[in-house]
């Protein structure tokens, strides 16, 4: 009997340093989480139960078990680097099947899609309309990175805040000719945009014809488009008429693009002495663009930033939690599967619930504690030579027994 409970304390200090020389050999290996052996002693029972005198029949591993505590953060600069800072698994999809995984290193494939190195695709929720303001939580989506170029959008409208000098010529006496610097007192010009996402200049005259009245005029590419546009001041400077915004005509930019109907907004128009001079003009056009960089906010938002300047939200990154983490099934490569022990998933955003932020550009590393477990390495080595003392104390009892004469 005191081999076989010799025994049973080998197997298990030989289960602990395996456990432990697990946890070391991953202690640089992203999204670890470092396992404990629990153990239980053993006690042969009979019929009537245990007696006062019993002794335990040795240990058994009665678990392994993961700690799912926080491991450091190490900051990589890479966007696509995504660490979790509290609760939540990331949601990956398996060939259909989906598994948890709290490593966050993603890359892009062939096809555009978010993958971790095992070719796993990052699971997100769709956007739930062009603007990217919400998101189709209902569904999950493998997120994918459209690499190609955004669509160009035509310029309808100008908001144009400008200052008329107050004390200009008068040159209603001349017709307006855009050649002739003399029959206008002040242009200035913006780019605009067809619908094919050509770039257009957009000349604006202006023409004092009386001590609170102007003409406005405009020309794309040099050639006028409609007639004069009448504003009239107010004795403070500002804007009397017109107070809605104004078009001068169609233009037809000749290159195959629908004719171009620029709204202008000079409502914000003063008439105050000094210069004449733009504050600003706003208009809401823009050409194709190109894929330049993802951004990935603290919630998880994956926003792609296009050359043009404009940008667009992709998804948003779904998050997984369990009720006991504990009961997840092990599945390698830095993936759990979920299993009747760990409850039912939970499904949601980063920053909601009970769910923890995710951090751009940084992975989460393992969450070995290299001197715990140097310390547990030593101990689980004396537990071994302590029961292997057993088993070779017992040898010598058992053969002074045999010599016995």
């Amino acid at each position: 009997m005191p081999f076989r409970t010799a025994l049973s304390g080998l197997n298990a200090a030989s289960a602990d340093l395996r456990v432990t020389g697990n946890n070391i050999a991953n202690s640089g290996t992203v999204g670890f989480k470092q396992s404990r052996a629990e153990f239980a002693d053993v006690f042969a029972l009979s019929y009537s139960g245990i007696s006062r005198t019993a002794i335990g029949a040795g240990v058994r591993l009665a678990a392994v078990t993961q700690q799912f505590n926080q491991g450091n953060i190490d900051f990589t600069g890479n966007n696509l680097d995504l660490a979790l800072n509290g609760q939540g698994f990331f949601v990956l999809s398996d060939g259909g099947t989906s598994v948890y995984s709290r490593a966050g290193a993603f890359q892009i494939d062939r096809d555009g899609f978010v993958v971790n190195p095992s070719g796993q695709r990052l699971q997100a929720y769709p956007p739930a309309n062009s603007f990217g303001t919400s998101f189709s939580t209902g569904q999950l989506g493998d997120l994918r990175l459209d690499a190609s170029e955004a669509p160009p959008q035509a310029t309808t409208r100008v908001g144009a805040t400008l200052n008329l000098r107050s004390d200009a010529p008068d040159v209603s006496a001349t017709a307006f000719d855009p050649a002739d610097p003399d029959t206008y007192s002040y242009t200035t010009s913006l780019t605009t945009y067809d619908s094919l996402g050509q770039a257009h200049t957009a000349t604006l005259f202006f023409r004092n014809v009386g001590a609170l009245d102007w003409e406005a005029y405009m020309a794309i590419d040099g050639q006028q488009v409609g007639g004069a546009a009448s504003m009239t001041f107010n004795s403070d400077g500002t804007l009397a008429a017109p107070l809605a915004p104004v078009s001068f005509g169609t233009h037809n930019p000749g290159n195959g693009a629908a004719n171009m109907d620029i709204e202008f907004d000079f409502s914000a128009a003063t008439q105050f002495g000094g210069v004449s001079n733009v504050t600003a003009l706003r208009q809401d056009g823009f050409s194709t663009g190109r894929l330049s960089s993802i951004d990935i906010d603290p919630s998880g938002i994956v926003l792609a930033r296009f050359t043009n300047g404009q940008s667009r939200a992709l998804g948003q990154v779904a998050l997984a939690n369990f009720p006991n983490p504990q009961g997840l099934q092990q599945l390698g490569d830095n993936a759990w599967g979920d299993t009747f022990a760990a409850g039912e998933v939970v499904l949601g955003a980063a920053g909601s619930g009970n769910f923890g932020a995710i951090q751009s550009g940084g992975l989460e590393g393992s969450n070995v504690d290299l001197a715990e477990q140097l310390v547990g390495l030593i101990t689980a080595q004396r537990n071994f030579q302590a029961n292997a003392q057993v088993i070779s104390t017992a040898d010598t009892v058992t053969q002074t027994i045999i010599n016995l004469r």
